[in-house]
């Protein structure tokens, strides 16, 4: 709200609470809802780990959403059934369980509270005549709309304010509106629409806005602590939160505002309607959840996400570095030698400022890169200490160990157990490998790129890893998968 960093003093010492935008459930969710699953997400593992304790609520929209995002078109839902041939609650509960699918395969800690928009519509009849008796909304035609000349303040999260709006801009303005910028609180259902409840207004559904300001007050309090979305959220639908829910109560809704930037391809945002997206179901087929994981935790929440197969290779890197680091330290430890040494209070010491660097910079409005940046400077000690000759004291050796489990686990980050010992490799397996890398060159050198990358591909996604060398030829080894792909039939 304030455009600039806040001291965050939550509402009752002690306790968190967060509300974030959840889906609207027609269809899969794609790379570019995993931004907000996962910033948000490492956002409240952050808070817990500070000693909050957190209710984190995420709705899930399941009526009221229309096709322009306003006031006008089909409801979303409705629109994909009908053309599936199934009823729209139907439809509701298949995308419902993907959705969950989706923030478990991505390693997600599912929300204390995911309510449904359409288990609210008492609270949002009730809210809608609270609105409409202190005269901040009114009814036409079966419809009730908020008006926004009656809340003075509207435009102070977007700085959008109403007289900047022209009359028309987006949509035909609805029969019986007094004004453009007005909105829908609750709308009259038409002829065929499945979805409605009765009301004092006749039958209807909801509003998109007001779902947002009943769930997350009826849950959350009037006033509470953080609410998060999208960025392309801010206007109209937060600032349309704002007014309703303020005009209502007559108390501030939300300290904070947390906004996530979106996942773009080519510097365009990832989305449906622009076909340039992936789906989550299909992007752990392609890569290791903990990599897409890793890859979007490493950006700052408020960033664009880009999101290529190079930029995947590189994050793929990254996180090998680290969890080598850890296996050096698991291997150094298994080996014989002291309890304590001297260098083993250096290394206990490195540990413990490459953890005091990750929650300054976490304290920094949830700094994930200068985070990440941290460990890498831990792996990189880790790295110095156990390639010396040295011994190795196994106390500071645990604690260095021990750290990269606490602040991984911040990140949702787990690391894999090192690779068996036993010869993997035996018999035709290696020769294989060699022929398929064989065959890869020889596509490379007629430059049928699809063919080189989809060997490579696959052969990773059998933990077979290419590495292609400056000076020419191609080497491969065997890394344990940093997560198994999850497969789950719906």
């Amino acid at each position: 709200m304030s455009k600039q960093k806040e001291e965050f003093v939550p509402v009752v010492p002690g306790h968190v609470g967060i509300y974030v935008c959840g889906p609207t459930v027609y269809d899969y969710p794609h790379m570019g809802h995993a931004k907000p699953y996962i910033a948000f997400d490492v956002i409240v593992r952050y808070l817990r780990y500070l000693g909050y304790t957190v209710r984190y609520v995420q709705n899930i929209t399941d009526v009221g959403h229309l096709t322009d995002d306003a006031d006008e078109g089909e409801d979303k839902i409705e629109k994909r059934a009908a053309i599936q041939r199934v009823q729209p609650m139907e439809l509701a509960e298949f995308f419902i369980a993907e959705h969950f699918w989706a923030l478990d395969a991505l390693g997600c800690v599912r929300p204390n509270l995911s309510p449904r928009a359409s288990a609210h519509i008492p609270e949002i009849i009730q809210m809608c005549q609270i609105l409409i008796e202190k005269g901040h909304a009114y009814e036409a035609d079966g419809s009730v709309y908020f008006d926004v000349s009656s809340f003075p303040a509207y435009g102070k999260l977007s700085g959008r304010r109403p007289e900047d709006q022209e009359a028309g801009v987006r949509v035909e303005v609805a029969p019986g509106k007094r004004d453009p910028a007005d909105f829908a609180l609750w709308k009259k259902a038409e002829p065929g629409h499945i979805l409605r409840w009765p009301s004092p207004w006749g039958e209807g559904y909801p509003g998109w806005h007001i779902e947002c300001s009943v769930m997350s007050m009826k849950y959350l309090g009037e006033t509470f602590d953080i609410h998060g979305g999208g960025v392309e959220h801010v206007f109209p639908h937060h600032e349309n939160e704002i007014a309703q829910s303020e005009a209502a109560t007559g108390k501030p809704f939300v300290k904070y505002w947390l906004h996530n930037g979106m996942i773009t391809v080519n510097g365009v945002k990832m989305s449906k309607s622009l076909g340039n997206f992936i789906t989550i179901r299909d992007a752990v087929k392609k890569y290791p959840p903990q990599l897409l994981r890793f890859y979007i935790a490493s950006q700052h929440y408020r960033s664009s996400t880009n999101f290529s197969d190079d930029l995947l290779d590189d994050s793929r890197r990254a996180l090998d570095r680290l969890t080598s680091a850890v296996w050096a330290l698991d291997k150094a430890i298994a080996e014989p030698g002291p309890e304590d040494s001297s260098a083993s209070s250096d290394i206990a010491d490195a540990a413990e400022a490459a953890k005091q660097r990750f929650i300054a910079a976490m304290d920094d409005d949830f700094n994930t890169p200068g985070a990440v940046a941290a460990l890498f400077e831990l792996a990189s000690a880790v790295n110095r200490f156990t390639s010396g000759a040295a011994s190795l004291g196994k106390e500071g050796l645990r604690k260095a160990r021990a750290v990269f489990d606490e602040l991984g686990g911040i990140l949702g980050i787990t690391w894999p157990e090192p690779p068996s010992q036993k010869d993997e490799t035996s018999g035709l397996a290696p020769k294989l490998i060699q022929l398929l890398i064989d065959v890869r060159q020889e596509a490379r050198n007629r430059r049928d790129w699809a063919t080189a990358d989809s060997i490579r591909n696959r052969l990773r996604e059998l933990g077979i890893l290419l590495e292609d060398q400056i000076h020419g030829g191609t080497t491969w080894r065997i890394a344990e998968p940093v997560s198994k792909t999850l497969d789950m039939q719906t």
